[in-house]
């Protein structure tokens, strides 16, 4: 299978001092590293570094539902944009979820940055709590020159202008990230966009039970890949994760292109629900989704 590989270097050339010296959460240079060590890239990564991103989490929805979910959008220092496309209206719905890329410019990508400066998107930013119970979490993170700046905010669209929990300066904060959030999501791409093809895909696995009711099941598949359930994400709900790349990810993929979201898939003599999700340039193995928000 051929792997969508955009090469386009040369349009992050302008960030790379942008993004050369940004580190997570705005952290330094580790020690015995000096602030310009910390701060090189790693040769051939410089189009993968993470510019701008919004995503949602938490809220009143069971983990099963929302471990392993797609970020809305992702920016890349080379201009790739990459989000989720519309998926279609039927039940039950594919297996693979539909990612797409487009492209921006260079002076798009450094533009973001300034504004998401601009909306607040800085460590310490007081956006308030307002009163609404159960409401997701929006988190916009931003690469910048002084590093990367993320900010976490419950509730973003559901709180009311007048909420009284919420001081004026407070409201003005969620309004200018608000209005970038929908500057990130309504972003305009060139040309069209294209299917992303990642190059690792993780394949989130949980015990199958039978939905019951008078619909048609789906077939069993037998699962092709590592052994299932893999590295538990979620012992509660029995959330399992595993990893598949080269060779083996063409042929998951092949089984999985016949496959739906309620396929149950075998292994070793158990059946399993999987979620497949494609790992970003930004992203690799499991860890993925225990390393922030606690299970993304």
């Amino acid at each position: 299978m051929t792997r969508l590989r955009n090469t386009l270097i040369a349009a992050a050339t302008p960030l790379a001092l942008l993004c050369a010296c940004a580190q997570p959460d705005g952290a330094g240079a580790a020690p015995g590293q000096s602030a310009s060590q910390a701060s090189a890239p790693t040769s051939g990564e410089g189009a993968n570094y993470l510019v701008a991103r919004t995503e949602s989490y938490g809220g009143f929805v069971p983990p099963d539902r929302t471990v392993g979910s797609l970020p809305a959008v992702s920016v890349y220092a080379d201009g790739r944009v990459i989000t989720e496309g519309p998926v279609p209206m039927i039940y039950p719905g594919p297996a693979l979820p539909n990612v797409q890329v487009t492209q921006i410019t260079p002076e798009q990508v450094q533009e973001l940055t300034r504004q998401g400066a601009a909306a607040g998107v800085r460590n310490g930013t007081d956006f308030g709590r307002p009163n609404v119970a159960d409401a997701p979490t929006t988190r916009v993170t931003v690469r910048t020159e002084q590093g990367t700046q993320s900010v976490a905010v419950e509730a973003l669209s559901e709180s009311q202008a007048n909420d009284p929990m919420l001081t004026q300066p407070q409201r003005d904060a969620r309004k200018k990230l608000s209005d970038f959030v929908k500057t990130l999501t309504g972003l305009p791409g060139e040309g069209k966009s294209q299917k992303y093809e990642p190059e690792e895909m993780a394949v989130l696995a949980r015990p199958y039970t039978d939905p019951g009711g008078t619909d048609p099941k789906s077939p069993e598949i037998a699962w092709a890949g590592p052994a299932l359930p893999g590295q538990y994400l979620n012992a509660a709900f029995k959330i399992g994760c595993v990893t598949v790349a080269g060779a083996e990810l063409d042929k998951v993929l092949t089984a999985a292109e016949k496959a739906n979201a309620m396929t149950p898939w075998t292994s070793g003599g158990a059946k399993y629900l999987i979620t497949f999700r494609p790992l970003l340039p930004d992203e690799s193995g499991c860890s993925t989704f225990t390393v922030t928000k606690g299970n993304r």
